[in-house]
């Protein structure tokens, strides 16, 4: 169910970065709006996500593949350049989250291991 709740939080982060480019600097209510709505959507999709995945692979994933998408989205959608640089750089950006997964072996499914560095407390006296 944690990948459900990840792809979700990057279709609403998409979608908020979509409503953010078509808010012309929040002169736009309802992009305006949306952006808002999103956001907060995406926030909380990554945080149920991360009750049972690993912070660094679950945020990797988001960013990583929500950069991609709003590469070519905004290639598609808006008409920004897309130089043969840029297409391998989103390449490698999703190349590097599958490695990330992959590289987290049968432990990926588990839950995040507990603190390894516990912060010890002092007491006052």
């Amino acid at each position: 169910m944690h990948w459900v709740y990840l792809i979700f939080a990057i279709l609403f982060e998409v979608a908020g970065t979509m409503s953010m480019k078509l808010s012309h600097g929040f002169t736009k209510l309802w992009p305006s709006l949306g952006m808002v709505v999103f956001y907060i959507l995406a926030f909380a999709g990554l945080t149920l996500s991360l009750k049972q995945m690993p912070v660094s692979i679950a945020y990797a994933v988001w960013s990583g593949l929500g950069t991609a998408v709003i590469a070519v989205l905004g290639y598609l959608i808006f008409q920004e350049s897309m130089t043969w640089l840029k297409a391998g750089s989103i390449l490698l950006i999703v190349l590097g989250v599958i490695g990330l997964n992959l590289g987290e072996g049968s432990d990926a499914s588990d839950s995040p291991e507990p603190d390894r560095h516990p912060v010890e407390t002092v007491d006052a006296e």
